[in-house]
Formats: structure tokens, C-alpha cells, sequence
């Protein structure tokens, strides 16, 4: 049985490595690919979306459809024998970025949405 390390790392109430379930190890991965910096991984410089380097960029529809070309590519390419990306929307407002996603676990067909947030500290 494979265990699946929690995201962020962290402890459970009895002081060991907190796990998650394999749906919640699919839902950090996305938000681990999302929020990461291509370049941030040592054995995987080229894994990330680059979302973080958009943040601060001036807000246009131009900008909304790049961000979701560039998140979903990078969904397909990473996690693509994961997950199969049925919808992603990029919504920005003042100095929150948030992004939905609507996707099908391959291992189970479940359709799932998450929705993940990120902002200027």
C-alpha cells in the first residue's frame, strides 16, 4: 500500500509524518504544480506552472487566457497520467489569484473541482 505524504509537510496528533488519502494527494499535487516556480525543484527544474511571476503582472483578459493556456498545459504535462482537465478558470480580483479547476481522476472516473487561491503576502 503506497502512502501519500501530506501537503504542506506536517505532523498528525501522534507526532508522525501526517498522510492523506489519494484524492487529497491528487488535489496538493495540482496545487504543488500551480504554486511552484519552474526552477524551484532541484531534480525537476523544468516542473512548475511560472503562475507566481504572473501575480503581479498588470490584470487583462489577455493575461486571464495566457494563464489558462500555460496552467493547463502544464497540468497535461505533468499530471496528465493523473488526471484528465475538463475546465480551468483563472479569476483575478485585487491581490488574489484564484483558480478553479474541474478534472477526472483516471484511476477512479470520479469527476472532482478544486478551487485553489493565492495571493500577495
Amino acid at each position: 500500500m503506497a502512502t501519500n505524504l501530506d501537503f504542506p509537510f506536517q505532523f498528525n496528533a501522534l507526532g508522525r509524518t501526517a498522510v492523506s488519502s489519494a484524492d487529497e494527494h491528487i488535489r496538493n499535487l495540482i496545487e504543488q504544480l500551480l504554486f511552484t516556480n519552474p526552477g524551484e525543484r532541484l531534480n525537476r527544474p523544468e516542473f512548475g506552472s511560472g503562475l507566481l511571476q504572473l501575480i503581479f503582472a498588470p490584470n487583462s483578459p489577455e493575461l486571464a487566457t495566457a494563464l489558462q493556456f500555460t496552467l493547463k498545459a502544464a497540468l497535461q504535462r505533468w499530471l496528465g497520467d493523473l488526471i484528465e482537465v475538463q475546465a480551468l478558470e483563472v479569476l483575478s480580483q485585487d491581490s488574489t489569484l484564484r483558480i478553479g479547476v474541474q478534472y477526472i481522476v483516471r484511476r477512479s472516473g470520479e469527476q472532482r473541482q478544486d478551487i485553489f487561491e493565492g495571493g500577495a503576502p
